[in-house]
């Protein structure tokens, strides 16, 4: 069974005024993965959910939920 996750990513990272790239740049990855995630393209790890909660100052709750 798979689930299509809910995604917040992009919101928070335009209230950090962030770009993809400066985003990316951040937290050591490409700014092709920070779009695959936007876009709801790839699932992100949890190191890397945690690594991009920290990075914008909230919780991996806020950028990702699953559906009711």
């Amino acid at each position: 069974m798979t689930t299509k996750l809910i995604v917040h990513l992009r919101v928070y990272r335009a209230q950090a005024k962030l770009t993809q790239a400066e985003l990316a740049n951040l937290i050591g990855v490409s700014r092709k993965t920070i779009n695959t995630i936007e876009n709801g393209v790839f699932t992100p790890s949890t190191t890397l959910a945690l690594t991009l909660a920290k990075a914008l100052n909230c919780s991996v709750h806020d950028l990702f939920a699953l559906p009711e």
